[in-house]
């Protein structure tokens, strides 16, 4: 991308940022999802210690079983070698978790049983909806971005056709969808990132045009920080990058026209993949200081 506009207040205001982010009692402690006691601790399942593992089906009761098959069970018995009465946990990718142990292990399968009810988690925060063009990316670059944007917590992403980044394989998507699985599993998040079909510029105009907070990483803009002190609490939002070369003055213009607001990340220039990391984790930490006020 070219140059990002520099952003001299940012930087200066950077320690007194941070701690205006922080509550007033921060506190960090350690906890198990066998038991949560509150919803605060529900919130954050995520964190269990208990294996995990994916099911599309998840007993609703205590008592009930399923059986999981494939990967998944290739992974539970062959790699961790589990064997019966192990504890583990189930996940849908929906936000419902489930606490049990394993009953039995054959040669095809493990059947599951709960030993609690089924919690379902709702989604926390704002859910970020990332819009980047990443088709051209090469040496893993997209893999680390879609890696990277499923543990911290966007809702989705979605490949960006542009003037300067036109095309993405189907084969690399597939890939990418197997990255953003792995990296849900590994972090622990109770819903899954949505890797959403490649979309054409035009068609991002009307998503623009319909959200009421739209974020757009550009040069020579409004240093980020700056422009969401003043934007509105929302329940979602997009995060738009472009590709290598930046977007052309005529896309920044058409979508500054649908509604986005340009923001700025620095005075340095960044890679895609740099871009988009730095945006959301920023805007991430942002909107959960929010929930604390």
């Amino acid at each position: 991308m070219r140059a990002l506009a520099a952003a001299q207040p940012l930087l200066s205001d950077l320690p007194s940022l941070v701690r205006s982010w922080l509550p007033p009692s921060s506190s960090f402690k350690a906890f198990s999802s066998s038991s949560p006691s509150s919803d605060s601790d529900l919130r954050n399942q995520s964190r269990g210690g208990l294996p995990r593992f994916f099911s599309d089906d998840l007993p609703s009761r205590k008592g009930g079983m399923v059986r999981v098959q494939g990967s998944e069970f290739w992974h539970m018995a062959k790699v961790l070698r589990l064997k019966a009465e192990d504890r583990v946990e189930l996940f849908n990718g929906k936000g419902g978790l489930v606490e049990g142990c394993i009953q039995n292990i054959d040669k095809t399968g493990v059947d599951f049983v709960a030993q609690e009810d089924q919690k379902v988690v709702l989604p926390q925060g704002i859910q970020w909806q990332v819009f980047a063009a990443f088709g051209t990316l090469k040496g893993g670059r997209a893999d680390w971005l879609i890696e990277k944007c499923t543990e911290l917590g966007a809702s989705s992403v979605t490949p960006l056709l542009t003037e300067r980044s036109s095309v993405i394989s189907d084969n690399r998507v597939d890939r990418l969808e197997r990255v953003s699985f792995a990296a849900a599993k590994q972090c622990q998040r109770l819903h899954q990132m949505v890797l959403s079909p490649p979309i054409k510029f035009n068609a991002l105009l009307d998503h623009i045009s319909k959200s009421k907070l739209c974020l757009i990483a550009t040069a020579e803009a409004t240093p980020l920080l700056n422009a969401v002190k003043s934007s509105g609490k929302e329940s979602s939002g997009l995060l738009i990058v472009g590709p290598e070369g930046d977007f052309t003055k005529k896309e920044v213009e058409m979508m500054l026209e649908a509604g986005g607001t340009a923001v700025g990340l620095g005075p340095h220039r960044l890679r895609v993949e740099t871009a988009t990391i730095a945006l959301l984790a920023t805007l991430v930490m942002w909107s959960d200081s929010q929930e604390t006020v």
